[in-house]
């Protein structure tokens, strides 16, 4: 456990969370090829976490689209480790692990594949403590989605990046595609936009991570549908399981109940996501 000065206190922060290494090791048991023999590794060194996995990824996955591409190569095991909930859901994992880790002030995983064999590398050191406590208070207060918070907690770390390093960092196929995890946080103008087209630089104002004063009055009550929809996909990711009523109250009880039971019901008609029981005793889950 490190500890950093948070004011007159400290902030405790591990030296590597639980969650980053149980996806690690449930991703290296789901995904590995059992026709080819070898052990899987956890080796501990004093600046990194190296986990070697034996085999190459998944046709399709390289280490440059591992966050977005997911290939199951054990179909039955992935279903076992998601309905044990020891998998956040049937993919990758590798979102989760780049939401806890930004929000640690961490860099990305390293993810290096060899002839014979996957390596990702964890690192120890956290690069900017006030990271932490900036994603915690902008998320308790804006309650942002996954995405949101992987890109704040990567631009927060730099001064300023490009529309291209920031695709790169994401692992999207161009710059117009960092649009989508973005918007809000420009509309409430956390980051800023400056210059055009290929040089279009991106950044968070520098006032608000040394204060943590965020835009007091935000409103979803005109919010749109896609986006709607993105926040209740979020919210079931995180609680499965989870009622209307508290589905409502975490995404933000300013947006109507009618728009939301609206869009659950449009999602389940379209099997994205699924519910049992009726009317005050629904439950709803993620398909």
């Amino acid at each position: 456990m490190s500890s950093y000065p948070e004011g007159l206190f400290r902030q405790h922060v591990p030296v590597y969370d639980p969650r980053v290494v149980r996806e690690l090791l449930v991703n290296a048991l789901v995904h590995r090829p059992y026709t080819q023999r070898g052990d899987i590794y956890l080796n501990l060194y004093p600046d990194r976490l190296l986990v070697v996995n034996p085999g190459r990824l998944p046709l399709g996955v390289t280490p440059r689209n591992i966050l977005h591409q997911s290939v199951r190569r054990n179909n039955e095991l992935a279903r076992v480790f998601h309905d044990l909930n020891l998998m956040e859901r049937e993919g990758s994992g590798y979102d989760l692990l780049y939401e806890v880790l930004t929000s640690q002030g961490r860099s990305l995983p390293e993810v290096r594949e060899g002839p014979d064999r996957v390596e990702v590398i964890i690192p120890r050191r956290v690069i900017k403590p006030e990271v932490i406590d900036f994603l915690a208070k902008a998320d308790q207060t804006l309650s942002l989605t996954q995405r949101e918070r992987i890109a704040l907690g990567i631009l927060v770390q730099y001064e300023a990046l490009t529309a291209r390093e920031l695709a790169e960092t994401l692992e999207l196929p161009d710059a117009s595609a960092v649009a989508g995890w973005l918007d809000r946080l420009l509309m409430w103008e956390i980051v800023r936009q400056a210059g055009r087209t290929k040089g279009t630089r991106y950044f968070v104002d520098p006032a608000i991570v040394s204060k943590l004063e965020f835009p007091g009055q935000t409103t979803l009550a005109r919010i749109e549908t896609h986006r709607l929809r993105a926040l209740i996909q979020e919210d079931l990711q995180r609680h499965p399981g989870s009622a209307f009523g508290e589905i409502h109250e975490r995404i933000g009880l300013e947006i109507p109940s009618h728009q939301v039971r609206r869009q659950l019901k449009a999602m389940a008609s379209e099997r994205k996501i699924r519910h049992e029981g009726e009317k005050r005793w629904r439950r709803y889950w993620l398909v």
